[in-house]
């Protein structure tokens, strides 16, 4: 009798410990956490939509200079930025070899003169003798062939010689206006050929901003319209106008190059950033829903934006359609309406349904903000 209760004691203890250790192994799941969001209500809103381009003063006339010779650089007397007067020197090449040619050019003149003055002797003493009817006049005529030939003989040679004189002045390369130096594709000792383009002079006189403009934009834009021409660091607005539209595209941005010129005699320097803004685009205002751009959650190729629903605390995505952008800021046409609170931090972790709170800063000026 004792050793049946005892086993059924052990029995009981058994089952008894079989259900604890059931128990512990069941996992009671946490509940979500509910996320802080940031909320803004929506409200009208007006962006502007302004057509001013980021520009750069560039001269109206820039010239590309290069020796009409080729040769070494020997010497180079000016500097990326340097003023620079017509007929001033700007480099020179070695010009040994021109002058050795000028010399032997020199001495052919000398010869072909030669020639000319014992042709011209033997030519007038057979004259003399034809009229006294000593020679024949085949060979008065041979005499006088042999003049003229001694006389082209000697005019070839002088056109050499001042070509060749001339090819010893290419070896200077001589500015031909006064302007600023802009580039400068030499150095002492290179070899460069001729008819290569070695300095830029920026011409002195009128002064373009030069932007670009996409394709959608340029058709608004006429030759002869007038602009306002904002200096970046100075904020100073200059007058300008509209002389010149590129009649194609630039093969890789798509874009049309404008040039304004500007009017006035005070005209910042050369490369200075400017802004330009033709006065018959102006600027246009566009009425609507303005949101943060943060707001927005891509879905597909269709943009949409969580609302949160005040009863419940949760949020619902809804698809939206965009209008103008301008900085940080969007319009949009559809999907929203005035007084719905759109999330605008932390959009690409939500879910449809999901509860949510509002965060509230201890920084009352940033709730401010926030609740805006």
């Amino acid at each position: 009798m004792r050793s049946r209760l005892l086993r059924l004691l052990c029995a009981s203890a058994a089952f008894l410990l079989l259900v604890a250790l059931s128990g512990c192994s069941e996992h009671v799941a946490a509940p979500e956490p509910i996320r802080a969001v940031r909320v803004w209500t929506v409200a009208d809103g007006t962006i502007t939509e302004s057509q001013e381009y980021a520009a750069e003063l560039l001269p109206q006339a820039e010239s590309r200079l290069g020796f009409r010779v080729g040769g070494k650089v020997v010497r180079r007397t000016v500097q990326v930025g340097q003023h620079v007067k017509a007929g001033q020197l700007l480099a020179q090449l070695d010009a040994m070899d021109y002058r050795l040619a000028a010399d032997a050019s020199k001495a052919q003149v000398a010869s072909a003169q030669a020639n000319l003055d014992l042709a011209s002797a033997e030519f007038k003493r057979y004259t003399g003798l034809r009229e006294q009817n000593f020679i024949s006049a085949a060979e008065l005529e041979r005499r006088e062939a042999n003049y003229k030939a001694a006389l082209f003989q000697l005019q070839q040679t002088q056109a050499q010689a001042a070509s060749q004189g001339n090819q010893t002045g290419y070896t200077s390369l001589i500015a031909d206006v006064s302007g600023v130096v802009t580039a400068v594709d030499m150095e002492l000792g290179q070899v460069v050929g001729a008819a290569t383009p070695v300095v830029r002079v920026a011409q002195d006189g009128p002064r373009d901003a030069v932007f670009a403009v996409p394709e959608d934009k340029v058709g608004a834009i006429q030759i002869g319209m007038s602009a306002d021409v904002r200096v970046w660091a100075s904020g100073a607005v200059l007058a300008g106008v509209v002389r010149e539209i590129a009649p194609s595209a630039d093969p890789v941005t798509r874009t049309f190059t404008v040039k304004v010129a500007l009017k006035g005699a005070d005209v910042p320097a050369l490369g200075t950033t400017v802004s330009v803004l033709p006065r018959r685009m102006g600027s246009a205002s566009k009425e609507g829903i303005k949101l943060p751009t943060s707001a927005l959650y891509g879905s597909g190729e269709k943009s949409a934006v969580w609302v949160l629903d005040g009863a419940t605390m949760t949020v619902k995505k809804t698809a939206v359609t965009l209008g103008e952008v301008q900085g940080n800021e969007v319009l949009i046409t559809s999907g929203v309406k005035v007084g719905d609170q759109v999330i605008t931090a932390g959009v690409h972790v939500l879910t449809d349904g999901q509860k949510v709170a509002v965060y509230q800063p201890k920084d009352p000026a940033a709730a401010s903000v926030t609740k805006k």
